[in-house]
């Protein structure tokens, strides 16, 4: 375990309403939720009222009645987020960005140009409040996971330094709830074997976690509620994934599969504009209760076809949903698609005589390479008339996913 308190994690504030509210000062003080039907982001003045994130529009309007909801602008989150990771970079080479709002940063090689980490950390925020205008709470701990813990417990707009030596002190009497991946469901689980603060877990034998929860839940949760974080903090290179995400209900399988071929879609649209292609797809599953699991595979070769993309990425739901989801609602589903490589060949720009020979190599299959044409074709025409020229009848009259900008981050900022 690292012996200094040299990892920060930063977390911008209700992000996508902080940034409605900086670029509408009338909004300020008021019950503010970004979205339409269903709810990205609210100000902690609406989540005083209970609106909050994945809820239904309708339902949040009936919780807060003055509830002012204003459209998402991703290319506006987007451009803010930027401007926020190259501050970051100008304490640290060493950022790591998770989410288009937030980032771990090791600081260990830093301290004789700025000063201690908690001194960074506090000119970090000072910071970003003045060239970009937005709240940012900061978490300094030993390790990666006490960072973001510290984060949260700093909401909002606040600062918390765990100092070596007071992991224990700090960490032990917070609720189980704010170990990473622990949600309402888990909770329940855990109290009603009288299990409710951080303490209560770390104190039990590994041996006891792993019974109740079985081999991979209960040692990982051990781990965590013990400080035992390893990790380091890895700046990423280049397009690290492409990923986009729909938030309302799909827990029926039509629903759902339809979903993930709009995704799949997307994603593939935007790695073949770029000429990449990837071996890894990951999934995402959140649940109703806020919890959320992933599930992901590596394949043998990359892809960037709509339909191998699709066909992977529903196996993965429908086996999460089967192992993991327990009778509870179906509230959000993503894909990623990352382990990128350079694929030049499959770019939307070329034309499909141009594709054909690489796409034979590639397809191993005719099946595979009517996708490919197909692909290609609808590319070119989207291309050529906008994105609404061809549309899939699957996924006619389905509703319109929320994209997730973090990835186009990580594709094009780098």
């Amino acid at each position: 375990m690292p012996d200094a308190a040299t990892i920060l994690h930063a977390d911008l504030d209700a992000f996508y309403a902080a940034v409605a509210v900086r670029d509408d000062p009338s909004l300020c003080g008021l019950p503010v939720a970004v979205g339409g039907g269903v709810i990205l982001a609210a100000t902690y003045e609406a989540r005083r009222f209970g609106v909050r994130s994945a809820m239904n529009g309708v339902e949040a309007r009936r919780l807060c009645p003055d509830l002012r909801i204003v459209p998402a602008r991703f290319e506006e989150y987007v451009a803010s987020s930027k401007q926020v990771m190259e501050i970051f970079e100008r304490y640290t080479p060493l950022v790591e960005a998770i989410s288009i709002d937030e980032a771990f940063l090791d600081v260990a090689g830093s301290v004789a140009l700025f000063g201690s980490p908690a001194k960074m950390a506090r000119s970090l925020r000072r910071t970003v409040r003045d060239e970009v205008g937005l709240p940012i709470s900061v978490g300094v701990a030993s390790t990666k996971h006490l960072a973001k813990i510290a984060s949260r417990v700093a909401k909002p707009d606040g600062l918390v330094v765990v100092p070596p030596g007071g992991e224990t002190e700090f960490l032990h009497p917070l609720p189980v709830t704010y170990l990473w991946g622990v949600g309402p469901v888990g909770e329940g689980r855990l109290a009603r074997y009288g299990v409710t603060t951080i303490g209560d877990l770390a104190t039990l034998p590994p041996e006891t976690l792993e019974a109740w929860l079985g081999h991979q839940w209960g040692p990982h949760l051990w781990r965590l509620a013990n400080n035992i974080d390893s990790r380091p903090v890895e700046r990423r290179r280049g397009a690290g994934s492409v990923g986009a995400q729909s938030a309302g209900r799909a827990t029926e399988v039509e629903i759902r599969h339809r979903r993930l071929l709009s995704l799949a879609e997307r994603i593939g649209t935007r790695l073949r504009r770029k000429g990449r292609a990837g071996r890894r797809i990951t999934v995402r599953i959140r649940f109703d209760d806020m919890s959320a699991v992933t599930r992901a595979v590596t394949l043998p070769g990359p892809i960037a076809e709509t339909t191998a993309i699709h066909h992977q990425a529903t196996a993965l739901a429908d086996a999460l949903v089967a192992d993991r989801g327990n009778g509870r609602e179906v509230t959000l589903v993503g894909i990623s698609v990352s382990m990128l490589h350079r694929a030049p060949h499959i770019q939307m720009e070329l034309a499909l005589n141009d594709l054909k020979e690489e796409a034979v190599t590639r397809a191993g299959s005719i099946d595979n390479l009517r996708h490919h044409d197909l692909d290609a074709a609808v590319d070119q025409a989207r291309n050529r008339f906008g994105r609404d020229a061809v549309r899939r009848a699957a996924i006619l009259g389905s509703e319109p996913e929320i994209r997730s900008p973090t990835d186009e981050l990580e594709a094009d900022s780098r």
